[in-house]
């Protein structure tokens, strides 16, 4: 209780040096690396951490900004239009790229849930709660065992998407926006002409 009330504070003078110390910190360590209990524990068991077996943490590091376009010599060889290298934005969030850069990094883990937890002028780190799906623990508890099936979209990777939202306003989302345009564009006849 009185840690959540402490992270809502955080232009606060306790929380202003605790953030510049750990931030010090997590730079010195290598990018992604496992972490033995959360920075922030009232975060994390909202998010569905608990402390036992078969639950992991990892924190990473993702570098801020835009992104600009991987092209040699900033030469696109298209219309104006399309010209563009800098000030182009990342389609999704930094904490969507996180949870997916520590997925690909243990692979054999499935993503839960992430948070923030830091950030510099240069970085941002956040924690990704992971689960073992092939751990017995994981398996037996009714509340987490429905992560061992085969697919799972996580919350932050359906924002961006605008999929968090239901209803008739938002009928031309799904499955995606591209698909759902391509298929109300295309002619479709019963049989071939």
């Amino acid at each position: 209780k009185y840690l959540n009330e402490l992270w809502k504070k955080k232009q606060s003078d306790t929380m202003r040096f605790v953030l510049r110390m750990r931030t010090w910190e997590y730079r010195q360590l290598p990018v992604c690396h496992k972490v033995r209990r959360p920075s922030r524990p009232d975060r994390a068991r909202r998010l569905g951490y608990k402390a036992k077996q078969g639950y992991v943490i990892y924190r990473i590091r993702i570098r801020r900004g835009g992104r600009k376009r991987p092209v040699s010599k900033g030469q696109i060889y298209g219309k104006p239009v399309n010209q563009g290298v800098k000030k182009l934005k990342f389609e999704r969030t930094h904490r969507s790229k996180a949870e997916e850069k520590v997925g690909r990094k243990c692979a054999n883990l499935r993503v839960l849930n992430s948070y923030w937890v830091a950030q510099d002028a240069t970085f941002k780190f956040y924690e990704v709660i992971l689960v073992d799906p092939f751990h017995k623990a994981i398996r037996r508890d009714a509340h987490i065992n429905w992560i061992c099936n085969p697919v799972h979209k996580t919350s932050t990777g359906k924002k961006s998407r605008g999929l968090r939202k239901k209803g008739y306003r938002e009928a031309k989302v799904r499955p995606s926006r591209r698909a759902n345009e391509k298929r109300r564009r295309m002619l479709k006849l019963r049989r071939y002409r």
